[in-house]
């Protein structure tokens, strides 16, 4: 396991934690562990996935943009887009495989869900978000749009109107907005989203495992040539001066909580 990324395994239900102050922002470490988690599982002991954060911000504030500053000011501008490139395509495989798992797939989310960490919350087959939660597609700050496959996703699960509203005006949603337009599939107090997927994950276990997966493959198509279409549109913004600048003003905020619109 990696520091921040854990898991376990109880009744047939793995548990995939994050941890990773302040929020779970997703860079090389958090990928490492994903991938990790996604190479040990053994889905034939399990019928179901629970994702959740145990930072107290929220479920995932999106990329780990000070490393992504960082990393940039450090690269030559050419060798830029290629670096980035290769980074993309392994954040892609990992939301892949989650989006694919032959487990019923639940993300718990509390406080902010936004840019990647929404597209982490899009690879679950279920959302169960407490009162706290917020949801946003902030990227057109940056100068860029999401590129961890989250608008493809939304797209499939809900049509264009809401990641067209939410992209392309930055505003966020709450909890129960999102209830209402089929982005979580349940609205609970807080603290009890990690209680309403464990009842649900014992429910799931109840059902023959064969149609389970059935089910869930005829459901659930990938959007393989628009998530192709997405990334390279996000690499040919994220070469472009706006990127960098906006990177300069986020790491000199002095906002503790700099990701929030």
């Amino acid at each position: 396991m990696v520091d921040g990324v854990t898991w376990t395994l109880e009744g047939g239900v793995y548990e995939l934690t994050l941890a990773r102050p302040p929020c779970n922002e997703i860079g090389t470490a958090t990928l490492a562990g994903l991938e990790q988690f996604l190479d040990a599982i053994a889905v034939d002991d399990a019928h179901a996935l629970i994702i959740r954060s145990a930072v107290r911000g929220g479920f995932c504030a999106g990329a780990d943009l000070r490393e992504l500053h960082a990393g940039l000011v450090a690269t030559p501008e050419a060798e830029a887009a290629p670096q980035l490139a290769a980074f993309l395509d392994r954040i892609h495989a990992v939301m892949d495989r989650l989006d694919t798992l032959p487990l019923t797939t639940i993300a718990v989310i509390h406080g902010v869900c936004f840019g990647g960490g929404l597209e982490l919350a899009l690879t679950a087959d279920v959302r169960i978000a407490e009162k706290t939660a917020r949801f946003g597609f902030p990227e057109l700050r940056l100068g860029v749009i999401p590129g961890f496959g989250g608008v493809p996703r939304m797209r499939r699960e809900l049509g264009d109107a809401l990641p067209r509203d939410l992209l392309l005006t930055g505003r966020t949603i709450n909890a129960k907005r999102a209830h209402g337009v089929g982005l979580v599939s349940q609205c609970v107090p807080t603290g009890e989203g990690l209680v309403a997927a464990r009842a649900l994950a014992a429910q799931i276990g109840k059902f023959d495992p064969v149609a389970r997966v059935a089910a869930k493959r005829f459901l659930k198509v990938i959007p393989v040539e628009e998530l192709a279409r997405e990334k390279r549109l996000f690499l040919e913004l994220a070469v472009r001066p706006p990127l960098r600048a906006a990177l300069d003003r986020f790491v000199r905020s002095q906002d503790v909580r700099p990701y929030l619109p």
